[in-house]
């Protein structure tokens, strides 16, 4: 095999108080082309073979296996927008080890793919959802999956502007309120368990938290109005996907409705999108 194609989700993660814990895959992806090189390849249009996030994984996956290194050029295409909080950096990080996995002859389990992909991003959040579909909880390498029915919509605002991972980490405290970890741990809990009962009534009320939320308000000063309005709208709630600046409500009804309230919330330019689960995760194409 001298070329490959992986197809990795898009990811909406914390869901509000599961800070770096849980996550969903989405109905939107990118796809990764990996291509084995003769030689150390020139960089060409649509190829980034000098990227540090390709020598990155390159290097953690060959470190892991203890494999030869194999020169390679790689290509992405797709619909995941970068720097709006729906794990834009996992779908090129595990494409990447999908692919240079399986051009290697695919020593790496899925799993082991994952846990390549959670180290190199810092957190599991995006990488679980991602790599095996469906709701997780990932703690650590640890992971717990169940799959989301299609009756459950996710209402995607993205607006025009990037939010980055470190900076959206800067504004947090070093420090949370007893009350605010309480909240966070209980909705978090009451999340959970609606996705593993399929019991989406649950969510109403649930994505209210103290960890992170309240403190990027200030990057997306929009988000509290764009979740009010779609909840009036009929949602079951809403928040900051990831880092942002993309915020979701998840709704079992009208939900085209709640893409125009939550549009007529939001500033600034932005687009509207309606997605589903996506329940498989990455997949060599």
């Amino acid at each position: 095999m001298q070329s490959v194609t992986i197809r990795v989700p898009a990811t909406t993660a914390n869901l509000g108080p599961g800070y770096d814990c849980l996550g969903i895959a989405l109905g939107l992806a990118n796809r990764v082309s990996v291509h084995r090189e003769p030689t150390p390849p020139l960089s060409k249009e649509g190829f980034q073979p000098g990227s540090a996030m390709a020598k990155e994984a390159a290097e953690t996956f060959f470190l892991k296996t203890g494999l030869p290194e194999f020169p390679f050029s790689w290509s992405i295409q797709g619909e995941v927008p970068p720097s709006r909080g729906m794990g834009s950096s996992v779908t090129v990080r595990l494409g990447l080890l999908g692919g240079i996995n399986a051009l290697a002859g695919s020593p790496l389990t899925k799993h082991e793919l994952f846990e390549l992909c959670a180290k190199l991003e810092g957190h599991p959040d995006n990488a679980a959802p991602a790599a095996f579909g469906g709701f997780t909880v990932a703690g650590g390498v640890s992971t717990a999956r169940f799959e989301v029915l299609p009756e459950l919509t996710f209402v995607l605002l993205i607006p025009d502007f990037e939010v980055s991972t470190p900076a959206a980490r800067q504004v947090l405290p070093a420090q949370i309120d007893h009350a605010a970890a309480v909240l966070s741990c209980a909705n978090a809990s009451r999340i959970t368990a609606a996705f593993a009962s399929q019991n989406y009534q649950l969510l109403k009320g649930a994505f209210a938290d103290g960890l992170h939320q309240p403190f990027r308000r200030a990057l997306i000063p929009f988000l509290p109005e764009v979740i009010a309005a779609g909840e009036r709208a009929g949602a079951l709630g809403g928040f900051l996907s990831g880092s942002g600046s993309t915020i979701c409500c998840v709704t079992l009804e009208n939900p085209h409705e709640v893409a125009s309230a939550m549009s007529e919330a939001a500033q600034g330019p932005h687009k509207t999108i309606l997605t589903h689960a996506d329940n498989t995760g990455s997949v060599v194409l």
